[in-house]
């Protein structure tokens, strides 16, 4: 069965992007989450031209395998260039939530206008069985909030960016996470919890 999890680099302060993020700058000035895609000497099975640390690429690997479709909110997609290469994801298609409906940049996307319990059932379907990859600080937590979460993994990035995007926005009530594993590495640290129900 389908599971929704998402997987995000964070900066220690909370912040997805840096400052001033936009169409074309998707990460903002935030740029460094990322730097630990390329730190490593062990290139990434899913993704091409990544080359991570051994801890990383055992991490990233198995978590990048496990996605059939990929969910991201307007505002993710804007800033990415409407992934017109494709998806975020080298294999997985891209469902994207939007409140406004318009012509997906390529075939691999599919847009979603009728809210985020259909956008996660719409991305289970095409899925086809593995699970659903969430992308947007405000997505996850509209997805928190409808209980549709079941995990939830920060690559924690040793960066304070003191500005940018939040990762997560408020929630009506607190959610208890379960820590399913940390796994320390050179420049990240990765955190996999469970969104207890």
């Amino acid at each position: 069965m389908s599971k929704v999890i998402c997987g995000l680099a964070v900066s220690v302060d909370g912040f997805i992007t840096g400052r001033n993020p936009g169409p074309g700058r998707g990460l903002g000035d935030g740029g460094v989450l990322f730097d630990w895609y390329s730190s490593g000497s062990i290139p990434s099975r899913v993704f091409e031209g990544f080359h991570l640390t051994e801890p990383s690429a055992r991490v990233f690997d198995a978590l990048a395998s496990r996605i059939g479709a990929t969910l991201a909110g307007h505002t993710t997609y804007t800033d990415s260039n409407d992934f017109a290469t494709g998806a975020p994801h080298p294999t997985a298609p891209l469902i994207v939530l939007s409140h406004q409906g318009f012509p997906p940049a390529n075939r691999r996307q599919t847009i979603v206008e009728s809210g985020v319990v259909d956008a996660v059932e719409a991305a289970k379907r095409a899925a086809a069985g593995k699970d659903v990859g969430l992308m947007g600080g405000v997505l996850v937590t509209e997805a928190l909030k409808a209980g549709l979460v079941d995990e939830l993994i920060l690559h924690q990035v040793p960066v304070l960016l003191g500005g940018g995007r939040r990762f997560f926005h408020e929630l009506p009530q607190h959610l208890r996470l379960r820590i399913i594993e940390v796994v320390a590495a050179p420049d990240v640290t990765h955190l996999h919890y469970a969104v207890e129900r």
